[in-house]
Protein backbone atom coordinates (compact mmCIF):
# COMPACT_ATOMS: atom_id res chain seq x y z
CA UNK A 1 0.00 0.00 0.00
CA UNK A 2 1.69 3.61 -1.11
CA UNK A 3 1.66 5.95 1.08
CA UNK A 4 0.77 9.64 0.25
CA UNK A 5 1.21 12.45 2.30
CA UNK A 6 -1.48 15.86 1.74
CA UNK A 7 -0.34 19.18 2.84
CA UNK A 8 -3.32 21.40 3.27
CA UNK A 9 -5.32 18.09 3.77
CA UNK A 10 -7.92 19.15 6.22
CA UNK A 11 -9.32 22.06 3.97
CA UNK A 12 -11.76 22.60 1.15
CA UNK A 13 -9.98 20.46 -1.67
CA UNK A 14 -8.46 18.21 0.56
CA UNK A 15 -11.61 16.65 2.81
CA UNK A 16 -12.84 15.68 -0.92
CA UNK A 17 -9.30 14.60 -1.71
CA UNK A 18 -8.88 12.58 1.08
CA UNK A 19 -11.35 10.13 0.97
CA UNK A 20 -10.72 9.32 -2.96
CA UNK A 21 -7.28 8.50 -2.36
CA UNK A 22 -8.45 5.83 0.52
CA UNK A 23 -11.06 4.45 -1.56
CA UNK A 24 -8.12 4.29 -3.80
CA UNK A 25 -5.99 2.16 -1.86
CA UNK A 26 -3.67 4.81 -0.32
CA UNK A 27 -2.72 5.37 3.29
CA UNK A 28 -2.34 8.56 3.64
CA UNK A 29 -0.93 11.66 5.98
CA UNK A 30 -2.58 14.31 6.29
CA UNK A 31 -0.12 17.30 7.55
CA UNK A 32 -1.94 20.72 8.40
CA UNK A 33 -2.05 23.63 10.66
CA UNK A 34 -6.32 22.70 11.37
CA UNK A 35 -7.06 26.40 11.22
CA UNK A 36 -10.80 24.80 10.68
CA UNK A 37 -10.30 21.51 12.62
CA UNK A 38 -10.41 18.63 11.54
CA UNK A 39 -13.86 17.36 11.13
CA UNK A 40 -14.35 17.28 7.49
CA UNK A 41 -11.92 14.01 6.91
CA UNK A 42 -13.37 10.49 7.39
CA UNK A 43 -12.20 8.07 10.12
CA UNK A 44 -10.23 5.00 8.65
CA UNK A 45 -7.56 2.64 9.65
CA UNK A 46 -5.21 4.24 6.85
CA UNK A 47 -5.53 7.82 7.61
CA UNK A 48 -3.23 9.55 9.81
CA UNK A 49 -3.92 13.20 10.64
CA UNK A 50 -1.06 15.22 11.61
CA UNK A 51 -1.60 18.96 12.92
CA UNK A 52 1.77 20.74 11.88
CA UNK A 53 2.92 23.86 10.81
CA UNK A 54 4.86 23.18 7.02
CA UNK A 55 6.96 26.02 7.89
CA UNK A 56 8.41 23.11 10.81
CA UNK A 57 11.14 21.26 8.41
CA UNK A 58 11.41 18.99 11.32
CA UNK A 59 8.04 17.69 12.31
CA UNK A 60 7.44 17.51 8.55
CA UNK A 61 10.51 15.09 7.75
CA UNK A 62 8.97 13.30 10.55
CA UNK A 63 5.64 13.24 8.83
CA UNK A 64 7.25 11.93 6.06
CA UNK A 65 8.13 7.88 6.87
CA UNK A 66 7.33 5.80 4.32
CA UNK A 67 5.95 8.26 1.87
CA UNK A 68 6.50 7.66 -1.62
CA UNK A 69 4.10 10.71 -2.50
CA UNK A 70 3.23 14.33 -1.96
CA UNK A 71 0.52 16.37 -2.76
CA UNK A 72 1.57 19.65 -1.77
CA UNK A 73 -1.65 22.13 -1.63
CA UNK A 74 -1.07 24.25 1.74
CA UNK A 75 -1.14 28.08 1.83
CA UNK A 76 -2.44 31.15 2.39
CA UNK A 77 -4.95 31.24 0.07
CA UNK A 78 -6.96 34.17 -2.03
CA UNK A 79 -4.52 36.54 0.68
CA UNK A 80 -5.19 40.12 -0.58
CA UNK A 81 -1.96 42.45 0.16
CA UNK A 82 -4.89 44.79 2.32
CA UNK A 83 -5.74 41.84 4.37
CA UNK A 84 -3.08 40.20 5.77
CA UNK A 85 1.00 40.95 6.78
CA UNK A 86 3.12 39.98 3.40
CA UNK A 87 5.09 38.17 5.71
CA UNK A 88 2.96 35.30 6.99
CA UNK A 89 2.27 34.61 3.14
CA UNK A 90 6.13 35.16 2.28
CA UNK A 91 6.34 32.18 4.76
CA UNK A 92 3.71 30.14 4.59
CA UNK A 93 3.56 30.04 0.59
CA UNK A 94 7.49 30.70 -0.47
CA UNK A 95 10.02 30.51 1.97
CA UNK A 96 9.33 27.05 3.25
CA UNK A 97 8.61 26.11 -0.05
CA UNK A 98 11.89 25.02 -1.42
CA UNK A 99 13.29 22.92 2.14
CA UNK A 100 9.68 20.64 2.05
CA UNK A 101 10.70 19.39 -1.80
CA UNK A 102 14.51 18.98 -0.34
CA UNK A 103 13.72 17.32 2.96
CA UNK A 104 10.61 15.12 0.49
CA UNK A 105 13.54 14.08 -1.95
CA UNK A 106 16.12 13.29 0.78
CA UNK A 107 13.29 10.88 2.76
CA UNK A 108 12.69 9.23 -0.72
CA UNK A 109 9.49 10.55 -2.11
CA UNK A 110 9.30 9.66 -5.61
CA UNK A 111 6.91 11.97 -6.42
CA UNK A 112 5.59 16.11 -5.48
CA UNK A 113 3.03 17.48 -6.86
CA UNK A 114 2.77 21.02 -6.49
CA UNK A 115 -1.18 22.79 -6.83
CA UNK A 116 -0.27 26.13 -7.82
CA UNK A 117 -2.89 28.14 -9.41
CA UNK A 118 -4.18 29.46 -12.73
CA UNK A 119 -4.54 33.01 -11.00
CA UNK A 120 -0.44 33.33 -11.74
CA UNK A 121 -1.20 34.70 -15.15
CA UNK A 122 -2.68 37.74 -13.66
CA UNK A 123 -4.82 39.70 -16.55
CA UNK A 124 -4.46 38.93 -20.31
CA UNK A 125 -6.39 39.40 -23.20
CA UNK A 126 -5.03 36.58 -24.82
CA UNK A 127 -7.61 33.99 -26.47
CA UNK A 128 -6.18 30.85 -25.16
CA UNK A 129 -3.78 31.07 -22.13
CA UNK A 130 -1.53 27.90 -22.43
CA UNK A 131 1.38 26.85 -19.77
CA UNK A 132 3.89 28.94 -21.67
CA UNK A 133 1.82 32.29 -21.08
CA UNK A 134 3.69 34.75 -18.69
CA UNK A 135 2.98 35.01 -15.34
CA UNK A 136 1.77 38.00 -14.61
CA UNK A 137 0.79 37.92 -10.48
CA UNK A 138 -1.66 40.62 -9.12
CA UNK A 139 -1.86 39.56 -5.59
CA UNK A 140 0.82 37.87 -3.14
CA UNK A 141 -1.06 34.61 -3.24
CA UNK A 142 -0.12 34.79 -7.37
CA UNK A 143 3.25 35.92 -6.65
CA UNK A 144 4.41 33.54 -4.42
CA UNK A 145 2.19 30.79 -6.29
CA UNK A 146 4.47 31.40 -9.82
CA UNK A 147 7.73 31.95 -7.46
CA UNK A 148 7.37 28.39 -6.23
CA UNK A 149 7.00 26.77 -9.59
CA UNK A 150 10.84 26.41 -11.36
CA UNK A 151 12.19 26.08 -6.89
CA UNK A 152 10.47 22.47 -7.92
CA UNK A 153 11.45 21.88 -11.00
CA UNK A 154 15.53 22.14 -10.32
CA UNK A 155 15.07 19.34 -7.95
CA UNK A 156 13.62 16.79 -10.98
CA UNK A 157 15.57 13.50 -10.93
CA UNK A 158 14.37 10.05 -12.50
CA UNK A 159 14.19 9.26 -8.79
CA UNK A 160 12.06 12.19 -8.33
CA UNK A 161 9.14 13.24 -10.55
CA UNK A 162 8.42 16.92 -9.76
CA UNK A 163 4.80 17.71 -11.62
CA UNK A 164 2.97 21.54 -11.08
CA UNK A 165 -0.83 21.80 -11.41
CA UNK A 166 -2.59 24.97 -12.43
CA UNK A 167 -6.52 24.93 -11.28
CA UNK A 168 -8.87 27.24 -12.16
CA UNK A 169 -10.85 28.68 -9.61
CA UNK A 170 -12.58 25.75 -7.72
CA UNK A 171 -15.99 25.35 -6.62
CA UNK A 172 -19.04 22.82 -5.22
CA UNK A 173 -19.59 21.29 -2.22
CA UNK A 174 -17.18 20.17 0.34
CA UNK A 175 -17.22 19.02 3.91
CA UNK A 176 -14.99 21.49 4.94
CA UNK A 177 -17.18 24.34 2.81
CA UNK A 178 -15.37 27.89 1.57
CA UNK A 179 -17.79 30.48 0.53
CA UNK A 180 -15.28 33.01 -0.27
CA UNK A 181 -15.06 31.04 -4.15
CA UNK A 182 -16.94 32.70 -7.11
CA UNK A 183 -19.67 30.07 -7.97
CA UNK A 184 -19.95 29.28 -3.94
CA UNK A 185 -20.07 32.74 -3.12
CA UNK A 186 -23.14 33.40 -6.09
CA UNK A 187 -25.09 30.70 -5.28
CA UNK A 188 -24.88 31.21 -1.04
CA UNK A 189 -25.69 34.73 -2.00
CA UNK A 190 -28.88 33.52 -4.45
CA UNK A 191 -29.80 31.06 -2.08
CA UNK A 192 -30.15 33.11 1.49
CA UNK A 193 -30.80 36.69 -0.20
CA UNK A 194 -32.52 36.18 -3.01
CA UNK A 195 -29.94 38.65 -4.32
CA UNK A 196 -27.01 37.86 -6.74
CA UNK A 197 -24.10 40.36 -6.21
CA UNK A 198 -21.24 40.70 -8.99
CA UNK A 199 -18.05 41.60 -8.17
CA UNK A 200 -17.15 43.23 -10.92
CA UNK A 201 -18.52 40.85 -14.09
CA UNK A 202 -16.62 41.91 -16.95
CA UNK A 203 -13.34 39.04 -15.57
CA UNK A 204 -13.13 36.01 -17.40
CA UNK A 205 -12.37 33.35 -15.12
CA UNK A 206 -11.85 29.38 -15.53
CA UNK A 207 -14.09 27.08 -12.96
CA UNK A 208 -13.55 23.67 -12.40
CA UNK A 209 -15.37 21.54 -10.11
CA UNK A 210 -13.92 20.19 -6.95
CA UNK A 211 -14.58 16.52 -7.71
CA UNK A 212 -12.95 16.89 -11.05
CA UNK A 213 -9.52 18.74 -9.82
CA UNK A 214 -9.48 15.82 -6.99
CA UNK A 215 -9.76 13.09 -9.21
CA UNK A 216 -7.59 14.24 -11.14
CA UNK A 217 -5.05 14.64 -8.34
CA UNK A 218 -5.24 10.57 -7.28
CA UNK A 219 -4.79 10.01 -11.02
CA UNK A 220 -1.54 12.42 -10.99
CA UNK A 221 -0.22 9.03 -8.48
CA UNK A 222 -0.23 7.33 -11.33
CA UNK A 223 0.49 8.36 -14.72
CA UNK A 224 3.76 7.21 -16.00
CA UNK A 225 6.84 9.30 -15.30
CA UNK A 226 7.43 10.22 -19.19
CA UNK A 227 4.28 11.61 -19.13
CA UNK A 228 4.12 13.72 -16.63
CA UNK A 229 8.06 14.67 -15.12
CA UNK A 230 9.01 18.21 -15.33
CA UNK A 231 5.34 19.35 -16.38
CA UNK A 232 3.18 21.90 -15.79
CA UNK A 233 -0.95 21.33 -16.59
CA UNK A 234 -3.39 23.84 -16.61
CA UNK A 235 -6.35 22.59 -15.06
CA UNK A 236 -9.74 23.78 -15.94
CA UNK A 237 -12.78 23.47 -18.27
CA UNK A 238 -15.17 26.42 -18.46
CA UNK A 239 -14.60 29.58 -19.35
CA UNK A 240 -16.66 32.93 -18.59
CA UNK A 241 -17.05 35.81 -17.03
CA UNK A 242 -18.20 36.42 -13.77
CA UNK A 243 -21.63 38.31 -15.33
CA UNK A 244 -22.22 35.01 -16.52
CA UNK A 245 -21.70 32.50 -14.26
CA UNK A 246 -23.98 34.62 -11.88
CA UNK A 247 -26.83 34.11 -14.68
CA UNK A 248 -26.17 30.48 -14.84
CA UNK A 249 -25.99 30.47 -10.85
CA UNK A 250 -29.45 32.08 -11.37
CA UNK A 251 -30.97 29.87 -13.79
CA UNK A 252 -29.98 26.69 -11.55
CA UNK A 253 -31.25 28.11 -8.07
CA UNK A 254 -34.38 29.14 -9.45
CA UNK A 255 -35.02 25.58 -10.21
CA UNK A 256 -33.81 24.59 -6.88
CA UNK A 257 -35.69 26.74 -4.77
CA UNK A 258 -38.88 28.04 -6.84
CA UNK A 259 -40.01 30.04 -4.06
CA UNK A 260 -36.87 32.28 -4.14
CA UNK A 261 -37.88 33.22 -7.74
CA UNK A 262 -36.99 35.31 -9.64
CA UNK A 263 -33.69 35.95 -7.78
CA UNK A 264 -32.08 39.08 -8.81
CA UNK A 265 -28.44 40.35 -10.25
CA UNK A 266 -26.82 43.59 -8.86
CA UNK A 267 -23.26 44.31 -9.75
CA UNK A 268 -20.71 46.34 -7.44
CA UNK A 269 -17.08 47.31 -8.59
CA UNK A 270 -13.84 45.02 -7.08
CA UNK A 271 -10.22 44.93 -6.95
CA UNK A 272 -9.53 41.80 -8.16
CA UNK A 273 -9.29 42.08 -11.49
CA UNK A 274 -7.80 38.75 -12.41
CA UNK A 275 -9.22 37.54 -16.15
CA UNK A 276 -8.05 35.50 -18.38
CA UNK A 277 -8.96 32.47 -20.75
CA UNK A 278 -7.25 29.55 -19.57
CA UNK A 279 -6.17 26.87 -21.97
CA UNK A 280 -6.21 22.81 -20.88
CA UNK A 281 -5.65 21.61 -24.08
CA UNK A 282 -2.31 20.11 -23.10
CA UNK A 283 -4.12 18.08 -19.83
CA UNK A 284 -6.27 16.76 -22.34
CA UNK A 285 -3.95 15.40 -25.16
CA UNK A 286 -1.29 14.07 -23.05
CA UNK A 287 -3.00 12.10 -20.64
CA UNK A 288 -6.24 12.21 -22.11
CA UNK A 289 -8.23 14.26 -19.11
CA UNK A 290 -10.63 16.14 -19.59
CA UNK A 291 -13.59 17.26 -16.15
CA UNK A 292 -16.95 15.21 -16.09
CA UNK A 293 -19.04 18.05 -14.29
CA UNK A 294 -20.16 21.42 -14.83
CA UNK A 295 -20.95 24.84 -13.53
CA UNK A 296 -24.69 23.64 -12.94
CA UNK A 297 -23.38 20.79 -11.01
CA UNK A 298 -21.60 22.69 -8.79
CA UNK A 299 -24.40 24.94 -7.91
CA UNK A 300 -27.35 22.17 -8.17
CA UNK A 301 -24.96 20.21 -4.94
CA UNK A 302 -24.66 23.17 -3.45
CA UNK A 303 -28.10 23.69 -3.75
CA UNK A 304 -28.59 19.90 -2.49
CA UNK A 305 -26.54 20.67 0.44
CA UNK A 306 -28.38 24.32 1.89
CA UNK A 307 -31.69 21.78 1.09
CA UNK A 308 -30.57 18.38 3.50
CA UNK A 309 -28.97 21.63 6.35
CA UNK A 310 -25.40 20.54 6.02
CA UNK A 311 -24.59 24.35 6.73
CA UNK A 312 -25.61 26.63 9.53
CA UNK A 313 -27.86 29.11 9.14
CA UNK A 314 -25.33 31.67 8.97
CA UNK A 315 -23.26 31.26 5.79
CA UNK A 316 -23.59 35.07 4.35
CA UNK A 317 -22.05 36.07 8.22
CA UNK A 318 -19.71 33.29 9.58
CA UNK A 319 -16.45 33.80 8.89
CA UNK A 320 -15.22 30.34 8.92
CA UNK A 321 -16.25 30.21 5.46
CA UNK A 322 -13.78 32.92 4.54
CA UNK A 323 -10.31 31.80 4.57
CA UNK A 324 -8.54 35.10 5.18
CA UNK A 325 -10.85 36.41 7.74
CA UNK A 326 -10.38 33.03 9.70
CA UNK A 327 -6.26 33.50 9.14
CA UNK A 328 -6.79 37.14 10.49
CA UNK A 329 -8.84 36.24 13.60
CA UNK A 330 -6.56 33.55 14.53
CA UNK A 331 -3.72 36.05 14.22
CA UNK A 332 -1.51 33.20 12.85
CA UNK A 333 2.37 34.20 12.81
Amino acid sequence: MKKVLVTGGAGYKGCVLVPKLLDAGYAVVVYDLMLFGSDGLPRHPHLQVIKGDIRDLAAYTAALQGVHSVIHMACISNDPSFELDETLSRTINYDCFEPLVVASRQAGVRRFIYVSSSSVYGVSDAPEVTEEHPLVPLTLYNKYKGLCEPLLFKHQSPAFTCITLRPATVCGYSPRMRFDLTINILTNHAVNKGVITVFGGTQKRPNIHVDDVTELYVKMLEYPDRLVAGETFNVGYENYTVAQLAEFVRKVVEEEFPARAPIRITTTPTNDNRSYHVSSRKIHERLGWKPQRTIEDAVRGLCRAFKDGRFGSDTMTNERYINVKVVKGLGLK
